[in-house]
């Protein structure tokens, strides 16, 4: 028996269907055609009979497969939809090609009703109508008999128990075989062939195929016993065809027949009261059986449960009292530990000290920013000013802002003085260190002090109901108390206690049950984790208590920073007030100097004429070298008073005074402040007791001197009117760098810088150090392991400092890199009338093995052709190979800072203080 849906009925004995096992694959199938068909080709040419193509029905305008039954013309075909049965006429574009996966055999197979054929022609179309209405679009069983040449399967049908062949056979649509057995017996309609109208020919009996029938009956009954339908078949198929072919026509044939039909019938009715008498007994014995089963374990539960109560009973009261003790000590250890220290306490205290103790700015504050800004303006404007006839305008204007400044610094003192707020931060440092302790680090959410109210309601919502419960627990408890006080009198024998016992027991067990429900709820609000929504509160207000402390902070530090400023500008200015710096004390010293410098040359030349006449008197000679070696040190002297009158003044042009250097344009103020305080126009040549080192250089003039027991050199540089500039620019520009950290920044100290009047040459005074150059040291005796440490890693910090400072070096080899005592690495100054290409050209030529290979290309020099340079010159140590595999690479080398934080410099343990090591080691300290 197989379950088949009728997809389309071709006569009365004939029907097109579709197994119901495969309905989920037609609806697979529409949407796979739905989705193919409209990409695909249309058929063009002759069409393959055997081949499935893709067609679009006209009903529907859906896509379903077919094949090709016949051409009728150029653009029509004949198509038969293989997955329901049904045909109809398609025009050439409404066919399409289909691919390999979509050419597999039909869904639906043609079946014929078994032992049955045609009649007259002439009821052909009432019996395919009779036919369709009983099985059309619906579910009905088939019985496979035989299976035909064309694949058509003769079967039996039923539907609701009904035999379709029979009904057919009745209705007289059709009539049955005398011979059924064969499969070769095909039904006879050359008859009726010329009369026959085709099954197409009334659209109104053609279905369009079907996707997932919405008539498709609901197996409603699927898990029914097959036994009624094989005691029907039994009754009323058994030997039905087999009589059928032997019975002789007789005239009472169909009264006959009608009446078998009626005993049929009540036998079937009779047939399926027994089964539903039979199937309603079996599932009351069934049902019966499980009752028992149920009521057997019930009874089995309920007397073990019994036996548990009567055992609990026994030490009930004891299990009771161990319970309540067990949570009463729990309880106890609670409130002694949160006595004083309520749920977030500290956070509800932290939100008052933020906001009812807040630090507020002082009033005079905003009269202090306008004043000052009023102020800057002034300086700014007299700064700017060139007009020397203005000048005085602007001073006077300035001053009267400056007096105005100076009584709002004294409003904002007097009003700071007042406040404590080096006690206030220190409070709120460890306020936020203690609340991070506890909260964690605060989100960066911005949050508004609405977060305050939410957690103060929050916070007396908590402490009402955690008073509540407390108050509870303790009422509760105090109950309990009194009880157990009252059985001790009564079980007191020596007590005259007039007590009956029913009053003594009293409602013991209910007061046993508050106690411990109440100790329970408060257990759970003291211990109880908080909730989402209750986290989002708290995190709320702690975020906005955190940001409160660094706005307040924030505050702190500026008052601060406002009143050091505000100090030191009363304490700077509060010598002028009443009068405006002059540059008498400086013009006296230079005069001073100038007169020197005129004696001193006096005494030269007496000096050189005593040298130069034939008597030559040598106490009189050693007296005049003696006072002119006195008056370069006076000279020196007077050198040092002016440069400290310098910085005095340039102190007060930057501070206090702008207008000094457009008032007094002769002193020189701007040149002094624009070179750093390195140009000295007082210095000159001829003061100098100067002795030539040719042997260090031959192409500048390089001499040494000494100033006040300190040995210089000289080095003289050509320059030109549009280099003089850039020369001091340049100069000054590593002497800030220099003076950041002076001895200890691992650069060579510029002492001075003039220009001389003869010669275009410009003095550049450094400090002189006979042979401690790289390459001198290391011709001399080569550095040791520790002594390399400490060499390079001073070069490495000269270097950090330069490139910090935007200073790219260009001229870094072993004539340039200074070893002080062998234990202090330092760079050495450049020639500052080149920039950092010129001098990395230079460099290139004398010093090739230090150049980088970007260099010798025609790059740039950058930082990293210094560091480059820096690792050529690194002295070689075994233990220093990834150091220099990162400055000596082509590209992305290590930077200075990267350098020093190496681990070569940061281990200990690469201090070796034998040198017989680095003999045995075969390692000597050489350059690259």
């Amino acid at each position: 028996m197989e379950n088949v849906y009728v997809s389309h009925v071709e006569d009365a004995v004939t029907f097109w269907g579709q197994s119901i096992s495969r309905i989920h694959d037609i609806s697979k199938l529409s949407d796979s055609l739905a989705k193919t068909c409209p990409t695909m080709s249309p058929v063009f040419g002759t069409p393959d009979h055997d081949k499935i193509y893709g067609g679009m029905f006209t009903a529907d305008t859906c896509w379903y497969r077919c094949k090709l039954n016949s051409i009728l013309s150029d653009d029509q075909c004949r198509a038969t939809y293989i997955d329901y049965g049904n045909s109809e006429v398609l025009n050439r574009s409404s066919i399409v090609e289909l691919p390999d996966d979509l050419q597999f055999p039909a869904i639906a197979q043609k079946y014929r009703i078994w032992g049955l054929q045609l009649q007259e022609c002439n009821n052909i179309e009432q019996g395919m109508t009779f036919l369709n209405q009983l099985i059309a679009d619906k579910k009905v069983f088939v019985q496979q008999k035989v299976t035909y040449k064309d694949g058509t399967i003769a079967c039996q049908v039923w539907h609701e128990n009904i035999d379709i062949g029979e009904e057919v056979a009745n209705k007289g649509f059709a009539e049955k075989c005398r011979n059924v057995s064969s499969p070769e017996v095909k039904t006879d309609l050359s008859v009726c062939s010329l009369k026959s109208p085709s099954p197409w020919t009334s659209r109104k009996f053609e279905r369009p195929p079907m996707r997932e029938p919405k008539t498709l009956p609901v197996l409603i009954r699927s898990t029914i016993n097959h036994k009624e339908s094989d005691t029907w078949m039994e009754v009323n198929c058994g030997n039905s065809f087999t009589g059928a072919r032997v019975r002789t026509p007789d005239v009472n044939f169909g009264n006959a027949k009608k009446n078998d039909s009626k005993l049929l019938e009540e036998i079937k009715l009779v047939k399926d009261e027994r089964d539903s008498l039979i199937a309603k007994s079996s599932t009351l014995a069934s049902q019966i059986g499980k009752l028992q089963l149920d009521w057997k374990k019930e009874k089995e539960i309920y007397e073990e449960t019994i036996q548990d109560l009567e055992r609990n009973l026994q030490s009930a009261v004891g299990d009771k009292l161990k319970s309540l003790a067990s949570k009463f000590e729990m309880l106890r250890s609670v409130r002694h530990e949160n006595e004083k220290v309520h749920s977030e306490d500290d956070l509800l205290q932290a939100v008052i000290v933020v906001t009812e103790e807040k630090l507020v700015p002082p009033s005079s504050l905003s009269n202090l920013d306008e004043t000052w800004e009023k102020y800057n303006l002034a300086q700014e404007t007299i700064k700017n000013c060139s007009d020397i006839t203005k000048l005085s305008f602007l001073i006077n204007r300035r001053d009267n802002v400056q007096q105005e400044l100076l009584s709002s610094v004294d409003s904002f003192m007097l009003e700071v003085d007042e406040l404590p707020l080096n006690a206030r931060s220190a409070d709120l440092q460890v306020l936020l260190s203690a609340l991070e302790s506890v909260y964690g680090e605060p989100c960066g959410i911005k949050e508004t002090d609405a977060c305050f109210d939410d957690f103060h309601k929050w916070k007396q919502a908590k402490m009402e109901q955690f008073t509540r419960v407390r108050n509870d627990t303790d009422k509760f408890l105090g109950a309990l108390s009194s009880w157990f006080c009252s059985n001790k009198e009564f079980f007191d024998l020596s007590s005259e206690n007039s007590l009956e016992s029913s009053e003594v027991i009293g409602n013991i067990d209910e007061i046993l049950d508050q106690v411990e429900s109440h100790v329970s709820k408060e257990l759970d609000v003291s211990l109880v984790e908080h909730d989402e929504a209750d986290r989002q509160i708290i995190i709320h207000a702690y975020n906005r208590v955190v940001q409160c402390i660094h706005e307040e902070l924030h505050l702190i530090s500026l008052v601060t920073s406002k009143y050091s400023t505000s100090s030191e500008f009363k304490k700077g200015i509060v010598d002028w007030v009443d009068c405006s710096p002059n540059i008498n004390q400086l013009m006296s010293v230079k005069k001073t100097i100038k007169g020197l410098k005129a004696k001193l040359r006096w005494k030269l030349v007496e000096r050189s004429s005593i040298e130069d006449s034939d008597e030559s008197n040598e106490t009189i000679l050693a007296e005049i070298k003696d006072e002119v070696k006195m008056l370069r040190n006076t000279i020196f002297s007077e050198i040092v008073r002016e440069q400290e009158e310098y910085r005095t003044l340039s102190s007060l042009v930057q501070k206090w005074f702008p207008e000094l250097p457009l008032l007094h344009p002769e002193a020189g103020i701007l040149n002094y402040m624009n070179s750093g305080g390195l140009l000295s126009g007082t210095v000159e040549r001829d003061i100098f007791d100067a002795e030539p080192m040719k042997e260090l250089s031959s192409k500048r003039p390089l001499v040494r001197a000494e100033i006040e027991n300190r040995m210089v050199l000289l080095k003289g540089y050509s320059v030109g009117v549009d280099t003089e500039e850039k020369v001091v620019e340049r100069a000054a520009k590593y002497h800030q760098a220099w003076s950041i950290l002076k001895e200890d920044s691992g650069l060579m100290e510029l002492v001075c810088l003039f220009f001389c009047k003869a010669d275009p040459l410009v003095y550049l005074i450094v400090p002189f150090y006979p042979e401690e150059s790289l390459a001198a040291v290391q011709a001399k005796h080569s550095l040791t392991s520790s002594e390399i440490l400490k060499v390079m890693g001073g070069v490495a910090h000269g270097l950090q400092i330069l490139h910090g400072a935007g200073i790219v070096v260009g001229a870094l080899h072993e004539n340039n890199v200074f070893a002080i005592n062998r234990e202090k690495g330092i760079i050495g100054d450049f020639d500052f009338t080149r920039d950092a290409n010129q001098r990395s050209s230079i460099t290139m030529v004398g010093f090739p093995h230090v150049t980088a290979p970007e260099l010798k290309l025609g790059q740039t020099a950058t930082e990293a052709s210094d560091m480059y340079a820096y690792g050529c010159l690194f002295l070689w140590d075994p233990k220093m190979k990834s150091l220099l595999s990162g400055l000596l690479r082509c590209g992305d080398r290590l930077r200075a800072e990267e350098v020093r934080a190496h681990e070569y410099f940061q281990s200990a343990s690469i201090l070796v203080s034998s040198t017989s090591y680095e003999v045995a080691e075969d390692t000597p300290a050489d350059f690259a």
